[in-house]
Order: C-alpha cells, then sequence, then structure tokens
C-alpha cells in the first residue's frame, strides 16, 4: 500500500494545538487537575472519532438500509472491551475507588426517550458524540443540529419529572443478583449471539462480510501516518475508547457521558436571557443544581465535550479535511432543526445518548442501557424510513 499523503492545514492544527494546551493548563491551575486531565481524554475520543469516522448514525443507516454491519460490529466490539474493563470496577473488586455506575429506571421515559432519540439522529444526522466531532470536523449544517440538540435537552430537563412519574420498575444492575463474573460472562455471550447475527444478515444480503480492519503499512512510518492522518482501522478507535472511557472512570468517577452538558448549556443560556430554572424540579436538587451555580469548566461532561470538539478539529487538520465544501438545502436545514430537538428532548428522558445512555448503561450493568439500545434502534430504522419519505435519501436499491 502506497504511504498516505495529505496536505495538513495548519493554521487550524496550531489553533486546535494551542486551544487544548491553553485550556488545559487553565484547568489545571484554576478548577483542578481532573479537569484539566478530562480536557485531554475528550481530545483524545474527539481525535479517535474522526480518525476511524466513527459513528453510530452511518453505522445504524447502513444496517437498516443494506444490512452492511461493519459499524455496527464495532460498536459490540467497544461494548465487549469496555464491559470487560468496567464489570470489575464496578462489581466491587475494588471497594475504596470512589466511582458511580450509569444506572437509571427501566421505563416508559427510557422507551420513549431513545425511540425518539433513533429519530432524531437520522435527521440531524449524527449522534451525541457524532455531533461534537462533525462540529469539530467544520461541518456547518452540524452547528444547526448542535443548537437544536441544546434546545431540545434544555425542554426535556423543564418535563422529565412527568415522564419519571409513568410506569418504571426502578433502577436495575445486572451485576448484582449474580456478581460480576457470571454478569460478564452472560454478556460477552449476548453480544457475541449479537456480533454472530449481525454477520449473517449482511453475509444473506451483501454475500459477503467486510472486515474491521484496513490495510495499512507494516513498517513504522506507514503506521505512524496512518495515525496522524487516518483513516484509523475501526479496531483502532474500538481500544482507543474504551481505554478512554476507563480513565474518564478512574478521573471523572463516572462512565463517558455527553448530553447533560447540553441541558446545562441550554440552561445557562435561558438564565443569561433573563429566565430562572433554578425553580424547576430538574435543576433544583442534586448535581444539576450544582452545575447550574458553577461555570460549565467545573461540570466534568461540559469539559469533555469541549475536549472531543477540539480534538476533532486537530484530526480534521492534520489530515487535511478541515470544513469540507457544504452544501445546505432547505429540506435539511428543517430535518436539522427536528433531528436536533428530537435528539436532546430524547436524550434527557433516556437518560443519555448512544453514549451515556447506550454504551455507558450496558458496560455499566444497567438493564436500562439494553432497553435503550432497542427502543433507540427501532426508532433509527423509522428514522431511515422517514429520510427516504421526504426525498433526503434515494430508496434502497437506488444509486
Amino acid at each position: 500500500m502506497q504511504a498516505i499523503k495529505q496536505k495538513i492545514d495548519l493554521p487550524f492544527a496550531l489553533v486546535g494545538i494551542l486551544i487544548l494546551w491553553a485550556l488545559s493548563l487553565f484547568l489545571v491551575n484554576d478548577v483542578g487537575l481532573k479537569y484539566g486531565l478530562l480536557l485531554l481524554v475528550g481530545g483524545g475520543m474527539g481525535f479517535a472519532l474522526m480518525q476511524a469516522m466513527f459513528g453510530f448514525t452511518g453505522a445504524w443507516r447502513q444496517m437498516s438500509r443494506e444490512r452492511l454491519s461493519r459499524g455496527m460490529r464495532g460498536q459490540l466490539l467497544l461494548l465487549a472491551l469496555t464491559s470487560i474493563l468496567f464489570f470489575p470496577l464496578f462489581g466491587g473488586l475494588f471497594p475504596d475507588l470512589k466511582i458511580h455506575a450509569a444506572l437509571a429506571p427501566v421505563g416508559v421515559s427510557v422507551i420513549i426517550g431513545a425511540f425518539l432519540f433513533g429519530i432524531g439522529m437520522q435527521l440531524g444526522g449524527g449522534c451525541g458524540s457524532g455531533t461534537l466531532f462533525t462540529v469539530g470536523w467544520g461541518h456547518v449544517k452540524m452547528l444547526i443540529t448542535l443548537a437544536f440538540f441544546i434546545i431540545g435537552a434544555f425542554v426535556g430537563s423543564l418535563h422529565l419529572p412527568w415522564w419519571l412519574a409513568l410506569p418504571n420498575v426502578g433502577k436495575i444492575s445486572v451485576l448484582q443478583p449474580m456478581g460480576w463474573q457470571v454478569a460478564l460472562a452472560v454478556q460477552l455471550v449476548v453480544l457475541a449471539i449479537l456480533y454472530r447475527w449481525f454477520v449473517s444478515l449482511e453475509q444473506k444480503r451483501q454475500g459477503s462480510v467486510q472486515g474491521l480492519s484496513l490495510k495499512v503499512d507494516t513498517n513504522d512510518t506507514g503506521l505512524l501516518q496512518r495515525f496522524v492522518v487516518g483513516q484509523w482501522p475501526l479496531l483502532w478507535a474500538v481500544v482507543a475508547l474504551a481505554v478512554l472511557n476507563l480513565l474518564t472512570v478512574l478521573i471523572a468517577g463516572h462512565p463517558w457521558s455527553i448530553t447533560f452538558a447540553f441541558g446545562l448549556w441550554g440552561a445557562k443560556l435561558w438564565n443569561a436571557l433573563g429566565g430562572d430554572v433554578s425553580q424547576w424540579l430538574y435543576w433544583s436538587q442534586g448535581y444539576p443544581a450544582r452545575a447550574l451555580t458553577q461555570s460549565v469548566l467545573m461540570d466534568t461532561v461540559s469539559v469533555m465535550d469541549f475536549g472531543i470538539i477540539l480534538g476533532a478539529l486537530l484530526a480534521a487538520s492534520l489530515a487535511g479535511r478541515f470544513a469540507p465544501p457544504d452544501k445546505i438545502k432547505r429540506p435539511e436545514v428543517v430535518a436539522a432543526i427536528i433531528g436536533g430537538l428530537l435528539m436532546g428532548y430524547g436524550a434527557r428522558l433516556a437518560f443519555g445518548c448512544n453514549i451515556g445512555g447506550l454504551l455507558a448503561g450496558i458496560s455499566s450493568g444497567s438493564l436500562h442501557g439494553w432497553l435503550w439500545f432497542v427502543a433507540g434502534f427501532i426508532g433509527s430504522a423509522v428514522g431511515v424510513k422517514i429520510r427516504i419519505g421526504s426525498g433526503l435519501d434515494k430508496p434502497v436499491g437506488v444509486k
């Protein structure tokens, strides 16, 4: 394979490096060491997401439309590896660790929220992590999606108490009744069955199955060049994101999350415009109440979100792909607005997006994560059909 040649967008690369460096130093000196470290962890996540083009939206769309399962299988491997890393920690192997699993009630709010999110991510063109790294990539349309993502999450925080009053069976951790060792074994078997099922679906439709790895040069120069400019093999991103998620737990005390920050930004903007959300039930107690009174730079989720954007900006610039031409048509703007609103609102109801709800939930041993997966995928399939019916995408089989 020939060496990859890309023209680096040097000004933007320098901007990304300088902002990451300066902001991390500020956080370490004025806020706390863990916040500076989390910014860099977020930067690493954004870099990995961008270099591997690792996202849920496109992978779920390909699975629904063409039964192409490469992206879905990568996500299953990420769930498996993260579960291997997390189950011992949340199962009490190290009792002195001050960490919190991503547990949430199993109920109607998760089903409706994840379903709405699934539709929204297909219309908006990105999930929680996908929206952030494509904003860092320089896609103007995703700024529209992000803006309405924030609005949707903010409105969802107002309505969440009503949704939580609907039927639910409370928080259910699979680690408690069977122990983390047995629970991990069961989870890995389930993930393996799903992996094999996706392979069989692709084999049946396509006649062959795409591999997870891209061919890369075996010499050091080739590997380094691939690391810097992409495109990474999917397995590289799986390992990187799992390890960075582990660092997030050890530093922040909780798994990787994204969308709480969007609701917080919306609440702070509303307050800045003269509103007052401090009496809303969601913002009047616990961590949300504390976060509302503090700088967003003291919110671990916000800091990591900023890092993801900056890490993606750096990756795109090093690859010479920053700010690709983006002609935005009116139907796409409408879809971005509706998609952003649905994702923000749905994420608040479902206790997170594909990352904070699905990945963090399942790898923490929370049953709500699996419920999120099923409801979200069904919603995504509906979103794919809406895209086709509205003319945003061509029908299946049409070039």
